[in-house]
């Protein structure tokens, strides 16, 4: 999985997602050294949840390019599915367990 930031990785781990997570802006990091790490650990596929701004849906076509070149297959579908659900309400990754707190209260319910 391959994510924009480290509070990326820390939401999603809150939230129980485990396995290998690729930030892409750490440490000076450039897109073809995220393929480079993602082809290092021999993945045939990745999965792209970058954030749902302007910066991550241009990020995320790129990625998806480079990865393609790369012969690796570049998972967008939990990022497209998320991008339709929540809309305008969630820019970011990191925003996801603020979101579900949010509607745990409103419905009362566990989510």
């Amino acid at each position: 999985m391959i994510v924009e930031g480290k509070k990326d990785i820390e939401t999603l781990r809150a939230m129980g997602v485990e396995g290998k997570i690729i930030c892409a802006k750490t440490g000076g990091k450039s897109f073809l050294d995220v393929i480079s790490e993602v082809e290092q650990t021999g993945a045939r596929e990745a999965i792209l949840l970058l954030d749902f701004d302007r910066r991550g849906k241009e990020g995320t076509k790129r990625v998806k390019r480079d990865l393609e070149r790369a012969k690796i297959n570049p998972n967008t579908k939990f990022w497209r599915e998320l991008l339709s659900i929540l809309g305008k309400e969630v820019k970011d990754i990191e925003s996801l367990t603020t979101y579900m707190e949010t509607l745990k209260r409103k419905t009362g319910n566990p989510v």
